[in-house]
């Protein structure tokens, strides 16, 4: 009998598609300038999601056409390795 892993499964993504990034961050002015600067030129729509309850966290939905898996992903890099992106998904 076999047995399937499902944390071992990948879904099937078919690219060209438009993806979304949910951005947090702890300034709203400087989530906007890193996701500018992560995009520069490329065609993307950055769309204010929430704000925490307190104010201390701004979260943005940032929405791109991607082209393939490593196009994905390395917007994700970029995304997470920026110094005013507290979180990323």
């Amino acid at each position: 009998m076999d047995v399937i892993n499902e944390m071992d499964k990948k879904v099937a993504i078919t690219y060209p598609c438009e993806w979304k990034y949910k951005v947090i961050g702890p300034d709203k002015e400087k989530v906007q300038q890193a996701v500018q600067s992560v995009f520069g030129e490329r065609p993307h729509q950055c769309r204010f999601s929430n704000s925490s309850k307190k104010g201390n966290y701004h979260s943005y939905e940032v929405s791109t056409l991607v082209h393939n898996e490593d196009d994905r992903t390395q917007l994700y890099a970029q995304l997470k390795g920026h110094d005013d992106l507290t979180m990323v998904l």
